[in-house]
Formats: structure tokens, C-alpha cells, sequence
């Protein structure tokens, strides 16, 4: 609804009314849709600003009908019944002429004849009249549009600078000569120049596309950004409007890429498990190392949490607020682990991807890069990667176009690295460059008191991750855990107490029932190395513990303080097996027999029928 357009164009109005008085000689006053006098000649112009809706009954008709309205007798005609001065008006004539904005009546033009004079004149050329004010009617509601078109134009232009204000890019109006016309908000933040309106820019192409868009240097005074963007001519430009230019900071493309790949968890060094000499050796040492820019080498068997260590030199670092950005070598094929470091920029290589695409390496520029398994990269790559260290430069695949990256670098291996480069198989020059700093973590085995200490963080952990509550963990399956030879490290310790979490009963009890059953299976290799002696005495899985002759065991367990070797040795394995066959045996294959067989071998139903049911399958092989 437009009830005051009328008001905000009042002197046009008053103009018109002044032209229309003067060509008529007669009285003209101008009402909004609201029956507010806007503008009034003669008798009106004193009453201008004033309501008259209590009066002005032909003029509410032309508002509700849109129709002209012409009273020739006025306090007689109907459309005057219900005015109160009918019987006393003055008026002699009056014509009522809508003013139409498209579908809408925003006011009414009346003429007014007070003598007989004005009314024979007013008859004697009505047809004039009427063009007259149809004419200045159509002026009236042309200024009014045009104000109309003025106010949807800066409402459009106030809700597109805000709109524009907040998009997460940059976005420059530009002149021909490169003079900022306007600037949003993210442009100014990132050119650190809250007028930057009236300044000249330059943007040069590097000559690389990426993700969609090409990449320039854009400069405004000392102030240089590396972007991603698109400079794009107006259709109809001039001196002051030639182009605009749209673009993205690439440290917030980067951002916003790894926003959307990372999964580093980082660890704190405070809450890395382990309380053995070796493990608090090995926390000293990250803290004295976290602070230093120098390259890192991680090395320990798989399993032992290399990525872990990473993470918390990270975490202690000044680069903490920085990127973290890890790359498994040996996870990636061979043909792509250049491009996963480098990057590559369009057209690069065939299948590649056409957009172009950033490399790890510059992803974590001013942060920190994590190479894992380090040893699985090939030669050719060791050298590019020896290149990047010793100059703290890259060049994308297919660009000539050479990157500056501040990166820490942090590599680890499980692989004997000097035994590589005796094969020729690892560069010795990297190696030289990588273990600046190195750090050695020691398997599980040779911390066996960090068993205890993981297996309760991993049993409260897993406890929760699936509903389920431990309420302790008995001494036995404490001494069967402390006895595995662990060739999978914490990872695999882990992997058991989340078995043994599964298989736990309602009682919240972790027992040796619910151990996993391959944990002690040795492979052919470790078996042929274990002197005889030690294979002779560990068939049970406890060091120095054996049968005499004729000994039996009961529950899975030898009787304990004989130490003296026996003529045949089973494994516990095999020992479990034939003391639940037995056990079948004398209490019958039945349901009831297999639950009286469960309860004399100390063991669950399910855990029997599960084992039963293994030794099947074993055999079907």
C-alpha cells in the first residue's frame, strides 16, 4: 500500500495544483488515499496537512470505485447524503479525478466551482477540464513512480551491499583505470583497509587454475594477497564501473579444505598412556622438542601410536593454532603421492581432476605436516621431497609457478631406514634431513607395565562406547594379557580389550572367557627364531610353568610349582580343547548336559557353544 507517496512528492503536488488553479481559475485541492489534503489552491491552501475525511464524500467514492466523479449539484446529489453542511454547502460544482499509480488509486485531484460563474464556465468547456486534470494526474503519478522506482532501487542496493557484506568472499567494483568504486566487507578485512574506495588495485594472474577458479596476486598498496577468482567485465561499462572482480583469500580456501578432510585427533602429552620409564623418557622428550622447528623422525613398530606422538608435538608447539595435516605414504598409490604433496593446477596430468586441486604441503603451510610411513616413498619422490626441505619451497604439478611454505616437517617409519639405504632403497641425504630430531618408541613388549595401565583406559572406553558397564577385570585375564607377546603393539591391545568389552557377560566381569582366542598364535617365522628351551615352556602361554607326567589340568590352568620338564607339552590351546571334549563326554551333548558341562568347567554357556563351535569349523578345514 502507498497511503503516503502523495506526502513525499507534496511541493510537486502543490506545483501541479498551482497550474491546474490557474488554467482553470478556479479552486484545486489534492487527498491521499488517506483523505489527508496534500496540496490546495484559494480557500484550501490554508488547510493543507488536514483531514478532511469527515467531509470529503466524493472523494471516498473515486477512492472505493476508482471512477471520476462529477457533482453538479452539490448538497443535493446522493453522493452528499450524509455530509453535514448538505444544506448549506457553498460549493456549486465540484469534479473528482482519481490519481492512478498501475492498479492502485493513491489520490484524488478535485476542482471546485464556488460561484455560477465557474460552474457555466466549467460546463461550457468540461471536456478541457477534464483533459486538464487527467493530464496532471498522469504527471502526479508519474513523479510518484518515479520516487516508487527510486526507493525499490535503494532498498534493492541497501539489501544487496548487505547481502554482499556478508558473503564469505571478496568483492571489488572496479573503475577502468582499477580505482575501487566499493568494496564489501571481506575485501576490506582482507586488504586491511577499511577505504579502499578511490585506491588503485592490481591483479596479475599467476597463470594456475584451481578449484574452479584462476589464482592472482592481488595488491593494494604494500598490502599482496594470493587469491582465487574471477574478474568479470560489466556489460555496459564506464569510467567509474568497468568490472568486478570476485575473489577468495587461498589461506581461507585452504582453510576451508581442510575443515572438510581433517580427522587428526590431537593428544595431549599429558594424556598419552604409559607410566613406564621408557614412556615417561619418551613424554620428557617431546616437551623439550615440541618448541623447535626442526624435522622429526618417528620410529617404532606399526602399532605403537607414531601418529599419537605427532600429534602431541604438535599440540605442545607454537604452531598449535596452525594447520595439522597428515599423509599416510604408503596408503596413497604411487602414481598420485606427488600430486597428494604438491598439488596440481588444471590440465596438469590426464585424469586428473580438471579443477586443479591444493597439496598437502601447502595445506599446511605455517602449520605442520605429518608423513607416516615414510619409508614407502619412492626414490624420485625422496629427492622432490629433499628439495622442498632444504629450499622451503614447492611448484604444483604443471605450474612453473614456486611456492614459499613454512611447514614443520614430522616423518615416521616402521622400517629399518639404514638398512634401506644400504639396499638403496632410501636416499641417504633425506635420512639426514629427517632425523634432525629422532625419537624412537618402544614396542609394547618392552613396556609390559603400560599393559595394565592401556587395558583399563581401553575397557572404560569401549565400556562406554557401547553401553556397557566393567565393573572389574580378574587377576588372571590381568596375567594372560601381560603374557602376549603384543606383535600388534597397543593397536592390537586395544583391538582385544574392544573383543573382550563385546564378549563381556551382564556381570561386568572381564575374564579369560572373554579373551580373544588367536592372541597367542605364533607365526612360522617367530617359531623358528624362539630358541627350543623357551618354545618347550611357554606351550601354556606363562614362562617357566610345565606338566610332569601324568599332571592334569583343570580349568585351562597347569598345577603350578613344578618346574621340572615333562616328555609331552600341549599347548593351552589344545589342553582347553580336550578338557571341554571330556567334559561333554561325561555330561552328554544334550542342552541340559551341555549347561552342566559349562558350570563344571567354570565357564559360560555361550563362551562353550562358541568354542564348540570353532572346533567344528576347524575341522570342516
Amino acid at each position: 500500500m502507498r497511503d503516503g507517496i502523495l506526502m513525499e512528492i507534496q511541493e510537486t503536488v502543490e506545483r501541479y495544483a498551482d497550474i491546474i488553479s490557474k488554467v482553470a481559475s478556479v479552486d484545486v485541492e489534492v487527498v491521499d488515499r488517506r483523505l489527508f489534503r496534500v496540496a490546495g489552491t484559494g480557500v484550501f491552501r490554508e488547510h493543507v496537512n488536514e483531514d478532511m475525511s469527515e467531509a470529503g464524500y466524493a472523494y471516498s467514492r473515486v477512492l472505493r470505485t476508482g471512477e471520476l466523479q462529477i457533482v453538479y449539484e452539490p448538497g443535493k446529489d446522493p453522493v452528499c447524503s450524509r455530509c453535514p453542511q448538505r444544506d448549506s454547502c457553498v460549493e456549486e460544482i465540484e469534479i473528482a479525478m482519481p490519481v492512478r499509480l498501475g492498479d492502485e488509486i493513491i489520490g484524488v485531484i478535485g476542482l471546485v466551482g464556488s460561484s455560477r460563474s465557474q460552474k457555466r464556465m466549467i460546463l461550457k468547456k468540461e471536456k478541457l477540464y477534464l483533459d486538464l486534470l487527467e493530464q496532471i494526474s498522469g504527471f502526479i503519478a508519474g513523479k510518484a513512480a518515479e520516487v516508487e522506482e527510486t526507493k525499490s532501487r535503494l532498498a534493492l542496493m541497501g539489501a544487496l551491499d548487505r547481502a554482499i557484506d556478508h558473503i564469505d568472499q571478496g568483492v571489488l567494483l572496479l573503475g577502468e583505470n582499477g580505482v575501487v568504486a566499493m568494496a564489501n566487507d571481506y575485501a576490506k578485512r582482507r586488504l586491511k583497509s577499511e577505504t579502499p574506495e578511490g585506491k588503485r588495485v592490481g591483479i596479475r594472474p599467476t597463470g594456475d587454475t584451481m578449484n574452479h577458479r584462476k589464482e592472482y596476486r592481488l595488491t593494494l598498496g604494500q598490502r599482496e594477497l594470493q587469491v582465487l577468482g574471477e574478474l568479470y567485465p560489466l556489460p555496459e561499462p564506464t569510467d567509474q564501473y568497468d568490472s568486478v572482480f570476485l575473489f577468495e583469500d587461498t589461506r581461507d580456501v585452504q582453510k576451508k579444505y581442510y575443515e572438510m578432510t581433517a580427522t587428526v585427533r590431537a593428544l595431549r602429552v599429558d594424556n598419552i598412556i604409559g607410566s613406564s620409564p621408557a614412556m615417561r623418557r619418551l613424554k620428557e622428550d617431546i616437551a623439550r622438542i615440541a618448541g623447535s622447528s626442526s624435522t622429526v623422525l618417528i620410529t617404532g613398530e606399526s602399532g605403537t601410536g607414531k601418529e599419537m606422538v605427532a600429534t602431541a608435538i604438535w599440540d605442545l608447539s607454537g604452531r598449535k593454532k596452525n594447520r595439522f595435516v597428515a599423509l599416510n605414504c604408503a596408503a596413497i598409490p604411487e602414481a598420485l603421492l606427488e600430486a597428494e604433496l604438491f598439488g596440481y593446477v588444471k590440465g596438469a596430468f590426464t585424469g586428473a581432476d580438471p579443477n586443479g586441486r591444493m597439496g598437502k604441503f601447502e595445506l599446511a603451510d605455517k602449520g605442520t605436516i605429518f608423513l607416516d610411513e615414510i619409508g614407502d616413498m619412492p626414490l624420485y619422490l625422496q629427492a622432490k621431497l629433499l628439495r622442498v626441505l632444504q629450499e622451503r619451497t614447492i611448484t604444483r604439478i604443471g605450474s612453473n609457478q614456486v611456492i614459499p611454505v613454512d611447514v614443520r616437517v614430522i616423518a615416521a617409519t616402521n622400517k629399518d631406514l639404514k638398512e634401506m639405504i644400504r639396499e638403496k632403497k632410501f636416499r641417504e641425504d633425506l635420512y639426514y634431513r629427517l632425523n634432525v630430531i629422532p625419537l624412537k618408541i618402544p614396542p609394547l613388549r618392552e613396556r609390559t607395565g603400560d599393559i595394565e595401565e592401556l587395558t583399563d583406559y581401553f575397557a572404560g572406553r569401549y565400556a562406554g562406547l557401547l553401553g556397557k558397564q566393567v565393573h572389574r577385570i580378574t587377576e588372571s585375564a590381568r596375567q594372560r594379557l601381560a603374557a602376549c607377546p603384543w606383535r600388534g603393539n597397543v593397536r592390537e591391545l586395544e583391538n582385544a580389550v574392544e573383543f573382550m568389552v563385546n564378549m563381556m557377560g551382564e556381570d561386568g566381569v572381564l575374564d579369560e572367557n572373554t579373551l580373544p582366542g588367536d592372541l597367542w598364535e605364533e607365526t612360522e617365522e617367530e617359531q623358528a627364531v624362539r630358541p627350543k628351551s623357551q618354545r618347550e615352556t611357554e606351550g601354556t602361554g606363562f614362562p617357566g610353568w610345565s606338566f610332569q607326567e601324568g599332571e592334569s589340568a583343570e580349568g585351562g590352568f597347569p598345577k603350578t610349582g613344578s618346574r621340572e620338564k615333562a616328555e609331552d607339552i600341549f599347548s593351552l590351546k589344545d589342553l582347553e580343547r580336550r578338557e571341554i571334549e571330556k567334559a561333554i563326554r561325561i555330561c552328554g551333548a544334550t542342552t541340559e548336559g551341555k549347561k552342566a558341562a559349562a558350570s563344571r568347567l567354570g565357564i559360560g554357556v555361550a563362551t562353550l557353544y562358541r568354542k564348540l563351535e570353532q572346533y567344528s569349523q576347524n575341522e570342516k578345514k
